[in-house]
């Protein structure tokens, strides 16, 4: 049986980790964006955030001012003995929210949405947000993520229903326009992780969209190839536009692009974009039936992907 104290204490430094040291994959694409650019404005601003971070990571400040949302994703073994059960670990979960907020790892941004009351401590109703996946084993796994405020409420996510008809080019006219608007309303901060979802029901595309934007690592591909034709192609439609690091122009304007779908209604295809900030800040965290704890690098989320 895996223990409260033990995995309450796990999620605590899942969280402290992923607030405070960026993920390998997405500081190698951005160091890899300045390797490759030859405007000097957009190579100064990759060399600068990547210093910021590894200077994050050191002095184990928050990477962003941003600490977002805390959204946690569970992948739990269908043999796996939580003590407590199910509402235990959403206790223990809170309760390293709010110490990671008390020792300032996260700010208080959490707020009543009608009259701004704030708790001080990230907690509320729906918040933090779970999120379970069944799996086979005995283990426990944590992800960690923290969705920032300007990527998802000024224009960072977006949803439309495109007609059969119109099929993929209409996917990518919507996906390429919204990227744009999203990037002109100031609210993300290119070079972004952009996530699609497609198909499903309206709420089953958003949260694939999140989750394609927070899960996987950058450099993943989509194993069906018609959605991995669809990612190369986005993602040299959106970097072709110039935007660059902060809008300051460059070659690099989205880090990945990374689709997900579901089945959907012959009505129509819902599809959603998710974008996630250049500091794309995730932690993962495994705890084994034997008490052994490993420290993840890719959730896998998607399987092997």
């Amino acid at each position: 049986m895996i223990l409260r104290e033990q995995y309450e204490q796990v999620i605590f430094e899942t969280i402290r980790r992923g607030a405070t040291e960026i993920s390998p994959d997405v500081l190698a694409a951005l160091e890899a964006a300045e390797a490759r650019e030859t405007s000097n404005a957009a190579k100064m601003g990759l060399r600068r955030t990547c210093d910021s971070l590894l200077q994050s990571r050191v002095r184990q400040n928050p990477c962003c001012p941003d600490t977002g949302w805390p959204v946690f994703y569970f992948k739990i073994g269908n043999e796996c003995r939580i003590e407590g059960g199910m509402m235990a670990l959403e206790e223990a979960t809170r309760n390293a929210v709010r110490k990671a907020t008390k020792m300032g790892y996260l700010r208080a941004t959490m707020k009543h949405p009608l009259t701004g009351y704030d708790p001080g401590d990230n907690i509320g109703e729906n918040i933090p947000n779970f999120t379970y996946q069944w799996v086979p084993g005995d283990s426990l796994q944590v992800s960690y993520v923290a969705k920032g405020g300007g990527s998802e409420c000024f224009g960072g996510t977006r949803h439309r229903v495109v007609a059969f008809a119109d099929g993929i080019a209409g996917i990518q006219k919507f996906v390429v326009d919204s990227f744009v608007e999203a990037t002109r309303s100031g609210g993300i901060c290119p070079p972004n992780v952009l996530g699609i979802g497609i198909g499903g029901t309206a709420n089953l595309a958003a949260n694939l969209a999140k989750e394609a934007a927070c899960l996987r690592t950058v450099g993943s591909h989509h194993p069906d190839p018609k959605f991995r034709e669809l990612e190369e192609n986005l993602y040299e439609a959106i970097n072709s536009l110039g935007v660059g690091i902060m809008g300051v122009g460059g070659k690099t304007s989205v880090l990945a692009v990374n689709v997900e779908y579901a089945y959907t209604h012959i009505a129509g295809i819902c599809v959603d974009i998710s974008s996630n900030c250049m500091v794309a800040r995730r932690g993962t965290s495994v705890i084994h039936a034997d008490g052994t704890v490993e420290v993840l690098t890719d959730p896998k989320w998607f399987g092997d992907r």
